[in-house]
């Protein structure tokens, strides 16, 4: 039970050799070749494409990845020199590599920003896929925890900064459990498929929270009428902001919480008997209900979870940076917001804890370099770079499907035979 095989070993011996093991349904794994090998094919040839598309709007590729790749910021990590950085919790200075007041720093705080909501949703998506379920519901679990994340930050005004923002973080995460915890069950009792019972509740969710931060809604900004728009979370309700400025997004602690969860979910999935239930339901239920596993009990838990992730994104982006939400805020991430890139994150990270961790600061990294304010429109149109971005996210959830992998091993395979 100490590494991620033996859930399957414990249910399924290993079949005789020769004879291939079937696929038993859609699992977490998806097959093929194992480490890192299929989700970097699977990147390359979806930025090989991307720039086929680039080609044909008579750009040149590289030229337009290069100033994609400037405007993320990662290219902070090559300018190494001699700056000085502020001692944290002090206003002594010392020695440090990088600059931290560059404009590549200031692209990296808004990469980072992004990516760690796109880290939550996606472990939202792999811990439901290690339980052989599909969870399309982030988005709409992402909101629930945004929903009540600023109705709480925009309440009990006074209360001390450190519970205040704890209540807003741990609301949210409930909120978001509570809001896939209605799929599980569904799932656990009637049956209902997960995928459709959680597209339902994405729209309940949007429709929801167009009504409540809507005009004369119940949480609509107290002092602008006629702005769609909730109030401000209290100042105590903000997470501190540890690497550049407040008012300019700075980015804030927001960013360590979701590397936790990677850490956490690591641990509940290896080290703990629920996750060796979730991982043994996953790859086979009647098995696992015929070795004492309570089948049902884990559709739950592993709906509740994931939603619990995708719940504390939306308390994490309002308490860290955008401090309120819009009705035009909902509507428009309904159908492309972040619960779905927290998809195309899971399934090329094959819902490994490193391959969430880096899918998501690649897709984060894209957002954010092909954004119109980061973007020269002279290299490549900003309207189209936005879309380039979804492309290449389309092509990995279509190239992971394909398992390219997979086939490579089996050609491989073919070709020994």
């Amino acid at each position: 039970m100490t590494d991620e095989l033996s859930a399957e070993e414990a249910i399924e011996p290993p079949p005789p050799d020769g004879i291939p093991q079937p696929q038993q349904h859609f699992r977490s794994r998806f097959g093929g070749l194992k480490g890192a090998i299929a989700p970097l094919l699977t990147t390359i040839l979806a930025f090989f494409m991307g720039g086929l598309v680039v080609l044909l709007t008579g750009k040149n590729p590289i030229r337009v990845y290069k100033a994609v790749w400037d405007g993320t910021g990662l290219n902070w990590f090559v300018h190494v020199g001699h700056h000085s950085a502020r001692v944290p919790f002090g206003t002594a200075h010392m020695w440090f590599p990088w600059d931290t007041a560059s404009i590549a720093a200031q692209n990296l705080q808004q990469t980072l920003l992004v990516t760690t909501p796109i880290i939550l949703t996606g472990l939202a998506v792999a811990f439901a896929f290690r339980c052989g379920m599909f969870n399309i519901g982030g988005q709409g679990q992402y909101f629930a925890g945004t929903i009540f994340a600023v109705w709480f930050g925009s309440s009990f005004n006074g209360m001390a900064p450190l519970l205040h923002v704890l209540l807003c973080l741990v609301v949210g995460t409930i909120a978001g459990a509570v809001w896939a915890g209605i799929a599980g069950i569904l799932k656990a009792t009637v049956g209902a498929h997960e995928v459709i019972s959680t597209i339902m509740l994405n729209w309940i969710a949007i429709w929801v929270g167009s009504y409540l931060f809507g005009q004369g809604g119940p949480l609509q900004n107290s002092a602008q009428k006629s702005i769609p728009i909730s109030n401000d979370i209290f100042d105590g309700a903000k997470l501190p902001v540890f690497w550049g400025l407040k008012l300019l997004q700075g980015l804030s602690i927001g960013i360590f919480i979701a590397l936790a969860m990677l850490v956490v979910y690591w641990i509940v999935i290896n080290r703990t008997t629920l996750g060796f239930e979730v991982r043994a339901v996953g790859f086979n239920p009647e098995a696992a209900r015929y070795g004492g596993v309570s089948v049902a009990r884990n559709y739950f838990l592993a709906m509740a979870i994931s939603g619990a992730f995708a719940g504390l994104a939306g308390a994490v982006d309002i308490t860290g940076w955008e401090y309120r939400i819009g009705q035009n805020d909902i509507q428009l991430g309904g159908s492309s917001g972040i619960g779905f890139i927290g998809l195309a994150a899971a399934l090329l990270g094959r819902n490994t804890t490193l391959g969430v961790g880096f899918a998501s600061l690649l897709f984060g990294a894209l957002i954010n370099g092909t954004s119109g304010r980061q973007l020269d429109p002279s290299i490549f149109r900003p309207d189209l770079a936005g879309n380039l971005t979804t492309i290449i996210q389309g092509l990995v959830i279509l190239f992971v499907g394909l398992n390219l992998g997979g086939v490579w091993v089996w050609l491989k395979r073919r070709r020994r035979a």
